[in-house]
This record gives structure tokens, sequence and C-alpha cells, in this order.
């Protein structure tokens, strides 16, 4: 998959596997993966694993999620883009959805609403897509900001085993 993306501050790319050390910085904190509903990671060989996965979702769906490296330092900060959900979540498999992370030292700079935006419109106008779906721990006050602010629409919640998830969708002919 060779999708680069740039922004004004932020560059777009697949995974490689020399961002094992970063993305080990990133799912190892547990301020990070307060709402994912996933237990942080304790072992680098646990991110290799990751990368292998997100290399494979490359592979099968054609996309998958992507590093974020911040121009001016250039390093990894975080992931963003869209992934093709082939498990079922609140009824609804085979979708695509919108998801970031990032570290604490890079929040409440923009960068999730500056990627966010530049997937959207990746979604929307290279891959054609009709509706992009989104969600967020109903206590991450500040993902859910994101997704209304780059116009997403909250359709409903769903209950999750680390508790209830907003849903969000966003169609084509909406603006961001």
């Amino acid at each position: 998959m060779n999708i680069r993306i740039e922004t004004e501050r932020l560059i777009l790319r697949p995974f490689l596997e020399e961002d094992v050390d970063r993305l080990f910085l990133l799912d190892s904190n547990p301020e990070v993966m307060r709402y994912v509903g996933v237990k942080p990671l304790t072992q680098k060989k646990q991110s290799i694993e990751v990368i292998k996965i997100i290399q494979k979702q490359y592979e099968v769906n054609g996309i998958g999620r992507l590093a974020v490296i911040e121009k001016e330092s250039n390093l990894l900060i975080g992931w963003s883009f869209l992934k093709y959900l082939t498990d079922e979540i609140n009824g609804f498999k085979k979708i695509y959805d919108l998801g970031y992370r990032f570290l604490p030292e890079f929040w409440g700079k923009g960068y999730a609403t500056e990627s966010g935006k530049a997937s959207l419109d990746y979604g929307f106008n290279v891959m054609n897509l009709e509706k992009i779906y989104a969600h967020a721990h109903s206590e991450n006050v500040a993902s859910n900001h994101t997704l209304k602010k780059i116009g997403f629409v909250e359709k409903g919640t769903f209950e999750e085993p680390d508790g209830i998830c907003i849903w969000y969708e966003k169609e084509k002919n909406e603006n961001i």
C-alpha cells in the first residue's frame, strides 16, 4: 500500500517495522489506552505484532491505520486514518471506520482534527465512499468533540465491555 497524505503539519504513511519503538511508546501508555478497551502493551514484541497485523490489513483490505509523522520533529506521534472493519461492531460490519490515537504530549494541538479531515477527504474523494463511521467511548470528551468538529453526526450509543460508546456517521455530501 503506498498511500501518503501530507497536511500542513503532518505526514500520514503506512507503518514500517522501524516504527516499533514509537508505536510501543504510544500503546504502552495507560493514559493513551484509557478509553480503547485494550490494556496497555507491556513488551515491544507486541508492537511488532501490531505492525504486522496492520500491514496485513493493507494487503487484504487495501487500507488501514496510518502512522502520523509530525513534520517539524519528524517523529511518529500517533496514528490515524480509515480502517475497513470486517468484524461486527454496533450491528455493522464491512464498513470504513475513522480512528486516531496520539501520544499525550501531542494532544490539544489539533492533530486529530487535521489528520481526521485529511482521512475523510481521502475516503470521500479518492475512495469515493458514500459514508464513513466512527465511535468513541462516551467519557472520552476530547475524541467526541473532535468527531463532531470534523462533521460526524451522533447516531446513538452502544455498549462495549469497557463502557458505553457513542456511534457516529458522516455522509459524503455533508460539510466538514
